[in-house]
């Protein structure tokens, strides 16, 4: 198990939000299950909440807003044969569902989306005790689906992507 704190950042859409902030960086937190082996394989199952996402700080037309991702992933991560109990470099990569909604002063600026995701990255782990470790991460958050129902600045399908970077408490069982 592993809850989490980072940035997401980087941000880049055509919905039209009318406010200049999809690319600042964003507080985001969640938590991850994940099953690891010594060896090469393992699969997760994250969940990842980031507030107020396309919100300004300098103010603007967006009243309230989230981004919310639900994945399951396939870990590829360096066996402990080769790492030893040091850290331990791996890659990830998955799919899950991207909820993104906001909340405007005008009908425009509105929406409430679900979208399939495709989330790819990569990071290290290493193990303090025997139960307690911390775990780095950098992933790309991208939607695969188009929601016809939000409206874009090109009138094309929608087009949602974010970096994550995160920091996190691994509690091993």
């Amino acid at each position: 198990m592993t809850p989490f704190v980072g940035s997401a950042f980087g941000g880049n859409t055509n919905i039209i939000v009318l406010s200049p902030s999809v690319g600042d960086k964003k507080f985001t937190f969640g938590g991850s299950l994940s099953f690891l082996s010594d060896g090469l394989l393992g699969l997760e199952a994250e969940v990842a909440h980031t507030p107020h996402f396309f919100e300004s700080s300098r103010g603007g037309l967006v009243l309230q807003s989230r981004v919310s991702t639900v994945s399951g992933s396939l870990i590829a991560a360096m066996p402990i044969a080769i790492t030893g109990y040091s850290l331990r470099p791996y890659l990830v990569g998955g799919v899950g569902l991207l909820h993104a909604s906001s909340h405007g002063l005008i009908d425009l600026n509105s929406f409430d989306s679900d979208l399939l995701a495709l989330n790819l990255g990569g990071g290290a782990i290493g193990f303090i005790t025997n139960k307690t470790g911390v775990r780095f991460e950098l992933r790309n958050i991208r939607n695969l689906s188009p929601d016809d129902s939000t409206a874009t600045t090109s009138g094309r399908s929608t087009r949602l992507s974010f970096w994550r970077a995160s920091v996190g408490i691994v509690l091993r069982y």
